[in-house]
């Protein structure tokens, strides 16, 4: 198919490229300057090929919930497809058969730092959107499954607590087996509500993610279908999206993300990876049937701390601390009866300076997750930390996994929350 027969809107390269979470077309603040390290931070053994887009010290940008974040792409993309009482909120034109290719750690301000790894998808027409808070795999997979922000879905980070239990999930491994991923994600996907009304719905992803928690917990009411590379990618996306005389079909590539985390953000491996990441999309466009659209997103973008303040290693922050959740850019801190305000203020006092720390109340009424749904506050950790300078949160001793990761995300800031929605069609 030539390029030329593909439609959309103004291309990604005619956006203004934001510097905090803002729909497309608006213009964001510069970079503020690198802060000094400062006591109890250690620089990490990595190497980055471009600075973190760090924020300020004033109040944190919140997502767009309701106007331009992922958890209004999925019942924007249904309104398309012409279910009920669907509301379009990104305004995405009417098509009988939808894909959308969800690429992991594609981050907007990523993306237009390497135009030349990414001809196809920097040519193609659309601008950047919020991922939401934190802004990470499970909870952008839980938005984009559901069309609701993490406060509802309750996929609200990595490592979560689970009430009443003192324990922590990794929502990625999912490895208790005590924890039903359909309780523990209680809101209906949007797979769940299209397949309803008669749309043929598919999920294409590797075939290792089939039956766990956290695929139970976010592709329910999609049929699996198991693509082990890229040339399986393409094949099964096209079978989807022709069966039926309405179609929606999601792919999931991770490749991207993985690259990210071990070698760093714009990294020449990352840079190699994010061509065979243009090379898919360009592919699947090539195979869109007539009445198509295809919708290129991601969950989050990525920035590659060097400074790290280890928990482990500082003992006023595991003071009055019960669990250690979220990531090193989001960090969930659940204190001890009676210790909250002493762990508020002994964090506050160690990274107050280098990243937002509230007590989850306050996140809560600021919108940071959105509405909560029942039951959702006590997963939150008493106290939240999110990186807005070159710093990572880390635990070298029960997170070693982490501690060794070069490229992160979870935060506030534009580097990691903003994501594109690129768009082009077959008619």
């Amino acid at each position: 198919m030539r390029r030329r027969e593909l439609r959309g809107r103004p291309r990604l390269h005619g956006q203004r490229d934001g510097g905090r979470p803002v729909p497309a077309g608006e213009r964001g603040r510069g970079r503020p300057r690198r802060r000094d390290a400062g006591a109890g931070v250690r620089g990490g053994a990595v190497r980055r090929d471009r600075p973190v887009t760090a924020g300020t010290a004033g109040p944190p940008p919140v997502p767009r919930y309701g106007s331009g974040a992922l958890a209004d792409l999925p019942p924007s993309v249904l309104a398309a497809l012409g279910v009920p009482d669907a509301s379009n909120v990104l305004g995405l034109a009417p098509v009988p058969r939808v894909c959308v290719l969800i690429v992991d750690g594609l981050g907007w301000e990523q993306l237009r730092a390497h135009p030349a790894e990414a001809p196809f998808l920097t040519a193609m027409d659309g601008g950047p959107i919020t991922s939401g808070f934190p802004a990470t795999t499970v909870s952008s997979l839980g938005s984009l499954a559901t069309g609701a922000p993490p406060g509802a879905h309750g996929l609200l980070g990595v490592q979560v607590a689970i009430p009443g239990t003192g324990r922590l999930l990794n929502c990625l491994r999912w490895q208790d087996d005590s924890v039903d991923p359909a309780r523990f994600q209680p809101v209906p996907t949007v797979y769940g509500r299209a397949a309803a009304d008669g749309v043929a719905v598919s999920y294409v992803a590797l075939g290792q993610y089939r039956g766990t928690g956290l695929s139970r917990a976010t592709v329910r009411g999609a049929r699996y279908r198991a693509a082990n590379g890229l040339g399986q990618l393409v094949g099964r996306t096209e079978l989807a999206l022709r069966e039926g005389d309405r179609s929606f079909v999601t792919v999931y590539h991770a490749d991207l993300d993985a690259t990210g985390h071990r070698f760093g953000a714009g990294s020449a491996d990352w840079r190699h990876q994010l061509r065979f990441v243009d090379m898919l999309a360009e592919r699947i466009a090539d195979v869109l049937p007539p009445g198509s659209a295809l919708h290129v997103t991601a969950d989050h973008g990525m920035v590659d701390p060097v400074e790290r303040v280890d928990v482990d290693a500082v003992p006023e922050l595991r003071d009055g601390v019960a669990l250690l959740g979220g990531d090193a850019r989001a960090r969930y801190v659940y204190s001890e009866p009676g210790a909250h305000d002493d762990v508020l203020a002994a964090w506050t006092a160690r990274l107050g300076d280098r990243a937002w720390v509230v007590p989850r109340e306050r996140a809560v009424a600021d919108g940071w997750f959105g509405p909560l749904g029942p039951g959702m506050l006590d997963r939150v950790g008493d106290v939240i930390a999110v990186p807005h300078a070159d710093l990572a949160i880390v635990a070298s001793e029960r997170e070693p996994w982490l501690d060794r990761m070069v490229g992160m995300h979870g935060s506030l800031v534009a580097a990691e929350q903003l994501v594109p929605l690129l768009t082009t069609s077959r008619h």
